[in-house]
């Protein structure tokens, strides 16, 4: 009887540890899934959050914002020049780890998902950080999409070139890395898709809805608008200074708003989901 005993009680110790192994490692197979993807969602100053676009991809985000200085020659990402640091770079920060994340998923940076946007926010003089950042990006043929001419061959990542853009240099650049982020006064430009491929501008200066309520029938016909002229021409569209909270988020989307900005990720991510 003492035997039987000792043995249902090895037994039952040997079960609970094979259970709490099991359920270990379901918990870490869960924590190594793979994120939802959002085609949608943009990450507003993305290089603010504790790990700049680690956090964004976590979260399944297939668009950043990052800031650029030139100073001596490199380009340094910041908002404002006074919080400039030799190690926050663009190659360090973004380039890098992009290269990295593409050569481990075959060619993607989300596996099996879409193409991803890099926009880039020029602060310093827009003619030579564009040179020095087209240069840069030529570094990594791989990972970016390359124009040649009118000859546009996509990779993973499409940059797109914000802020201070000068545009005849831009668009005489061959091979050129980056496209033009233009403005609603330029809806009815007859620049080509891959030479301005999105249309950005300040929520606050152009609708009068701040998130409260309903958006109001004269700005939602006006946003409707502007996204059929936008998509007319096969570009995106995107609003900064949105209010950044899930009413505006659900209106921007279900009008058909391509890029949701956001400093929100996880809450965003949870929302589109």
């Amino acid at each position: 009887m003492h035997l039987m005993k000792q043995a249902n009680t090895l037994a039952t110790m040997i079960f609970v540890v094979a259970s709490f192994t099991f359920v270990n490692q379901v918990d870490a197979q869960e924590d190594r899934r793979l994120p939802v993807v959002h085609p949608h969602a943009h990450a507003h100053n993305d290089y603010l959050h504790a790990r700049p676009l680690l956090d964004a991809l976590d979260q399944g985000f297939c668009s950043v914002e990052a800031d650029i200085y030139l100073v001596d020659g490199e380009l340094l990402v910041a908002h404002d020049r006074d919080q400039l640091k030799i190690e926050r770079s663009l190659k360090q920060l973004y380039l890098e780890p992009l290269r990295k994340r593409i050569k481990t998923n075959a060619g993607k940076v989300h596996p099996d998902g879409p193409g991803f946007t890099l926009l880039i926010d020029i602060k310093s003089d827009a003619e030579s950080t564009f040179l020095a950042l087209n240069e840069l990006l030529g570094q990594y043929d791989e990972v970016f999409t390359r124009i040649d001419g009118d000859k546009v061959t996509d990779k993973a990542v499409t940059a797109i070139v914000s802020g201070n853009r000068a545009n005849e240099t831009i668009l005489a650049q061959s091979p050129r890395f980056v496209g033009i982020d233009g403005r609603l006064s330029d809806l009815n430009s007859d620049l080509l898709a891959h030479q301005m491929p999105l249309i950005s501008d300040h929520w606050g200066r152009n609708f009068r809805w701040r998130g409260d309520g309903a958006i109001s029938d004269d700005d939602a016909a006006k946003l409707k608008n502007i996204i059929q002229q936008v998509h007319a021409r096969n570009r995106r569209v995107r609003f900064w200074s949105i209010p950044d909270k899930p009413i505006a988020w659900k209106t921007l989307h279900e009008a058909g708003v391509d890029l949701i900005n956001t400093d929100k990720l996880k809450e965003l991510s949870v929302f589109l989901q």
